[in-house]
């Protein structure tokens, strides 16, 4: 053993030397930025939305968060999430005064709807 490194298999490509050379086609790279760009928005209307319900009941996000037991910023930090567990869907619409809560689905043109009140009770049950 020389102690020389371990030469890496000839094709062993680096992640980031593959990504370069792809994002080198222009038209490709115009496909991602616009993928970005599009992801982008939807967390911004994402985040709105969920704003817009809490604005809907006439309340400050301090309210909702006085609701929830959290503080105001947890509940800034909610709104602009890009993600969430169902169960703090349902905690946070049900504290802006949401009567009902459910999410709607389609598929093969079948709408589905699911009633968050009753998944989040088999939760906590």
């Amino acid at each position: 053993m020389t102690g020389d490194a371990p030469r890496l298999p000839s094709k062993f490509v680096r992640g980031n030397d593959h990504l370069d050379r792809l994002l080198a086609d222009p038209q490709l790279a115009a496909d991602v930025a616009e993928a970005h760009v599009a992801a982008e928005e939807m967390d911004r209307v994402y985040a709105m939305n969920l704003a817009m319900i809490r604005k809907a009941a006439q309340m400050t996000q301090a309210e909702v968060a006085k609701k929830l037991g959290v503080g105001q910023a947890a509940v800034s930090r909610l709104e602009s999430r890009e993600d969430m567990l169902l169960s703090t869907l349902y905690d946070y619409l049900t504290a802006t005064g949401a009567d009902t809560a459910s999410i709607v689905v389609t598929v093969h043109g079948r709408r589905i709807e699911l009633d968050l009140g009753i998944i989040h009770g088999a939760r906590t049950a």
